[in-house]
């Protein structure tokens, strides 16, 4: 009798043990998870922002261009664009490898932003900062449809 009720006791300790494990394995999963979307979400923000920044200042550069400004300021514009070109690069590392799934809409966003760059044109230049725009919008919504699911 006694056997029997030590067996039961250490089968009833495995068991627990079991559980205990099964649960920390899936908490561990859960915040790993959690982690991963949070620094997700912070790499689209900080390269959401760097490009529109970049878009905001090519728009400034090529309206200057194109419409004949005084050459120093073009040049300080150019010199900011590049500025905030550069801003871009560590959002977007950050973001591929945290979701290297979303790497086409990632780089796809990227060079939107960047073919504003020597508009023919106003009317192409408009043109190209809608379909910068686009892309960055694209990239958010494809960066919520990785994020949401389980």
């Amino acid at each position: 009798m006694e056997i029997a009720a030590a067996v039961v006791a250490v089968i009833g300790t495995l068991l627990g043990a079991g559980v205990v494990g099964v649960q920390q394995y899936y908490v561990a999963r859960s915040q790993r998870r959690q982690a991963l979307r949070d620094r997700a979400l912070t790499a689209l923000s900080e390269l959401s922002t760097a490009l529109a920044d970049h878009r905001r200042a090519m728009w400034v550069r090529e309206d200057l261009r194109l419409s004949g400004a005084v050459p120093a300021d073009v040049a300080a514009a150019r010199e900011a664009s590049h500025v905030t070109r550069s801003a871009v690069t560590a959002p977007q590392i950050a973001l591929t490898v945290l979701l290297p799934t979303l790497r086409i809409e990632i780089e796809a966003a990227v060079r939107a932003a960047y073919a504003m760059r020597g508009a023919a044109d106003e009317r192409a230049l408009a043109s190209f900062r809608e379909s910068a725009v686009s892309a960055a919008e694209a990239l958010t919504a494809a960066t919520a449809g990785v994020l949401s699911r389980p």
